[in-house]
């Protein structure tokens, strides 16, 4: 089943306990950040308001007692986006509540899959599926055992460093 728009919405907001993104694109092409990138990738300093629809999301599940969290995979050199993710985005997301940890995949494969996907509660998981450019091309709601994402979450969570963590080692 596919979820767009207030289907997606309503789906995501409505987890209880956990929300947690395996993040494996090394570029997201988004029309919402098509200007962000831009600014960032010209040297210009980042807007105050940069990103703060999200930020009030995130506190308000962490205020409800909610977690939410990814792991973000990369392999080095960083790509463009990437380093805009690391500069302009992953810092207030933390500010807000959102635990982000970096999985470096340069020299090692973790048998994770090559698939963006959210696991919602450990009951429910969401496909982000994208074109080879970054761009998305719809989300699939996926159903029934979870277990695969479970261990996939947790080999995430395992072999990544917190984004403090990951900035010390590579700065």
């Amino acid at each position: 089943m596919l979820l767009d728009g207030e289907q997606w919405r309503a789906h995501f907001d409505g987890y209880r306990r956990e929300a947690f993104r395996l993040e494996m694109q090394p570029t997201y092409t988004m029309p919402k950040e098509a200007e962000s990138l831009s600014r960032f990738l010209r040297g210009e300093p980042k807007p105050v308001e940069h990103n703060t629809a999200w930020h009030q999301r995130v506190r308000g599940f962490v205020s409800a007692g909610r977690a939410i969290g990814r792991v973000r995979v990369v392999r080095r050199p960083l790509t463009d986006y990437q380093r805009y993710q690391f500069a302009w985005g992953i810092p207030g997301n933390i500010a807000a509540g959102e635990d982000i940890r970096i999985l470096d995949a340069t020299d090692r494969d973790f048998g994770l899959p090559n698939q963006d996907w959210w696991l919602f509660d450990d009951s429910s998981a969401v496909h982000l599926n994208f074109r080879p450019d970054g761009t998305q091309i719809n989300r699939e709601l996926v159903t029934g055992d979870m277990r695969r994402y479970q261990e996939w979450k947790g080999l995430a969570i395992e072999h990544s460093l917190s984004f403090a963590e990951y900035l010390k080692e590579h700065g």
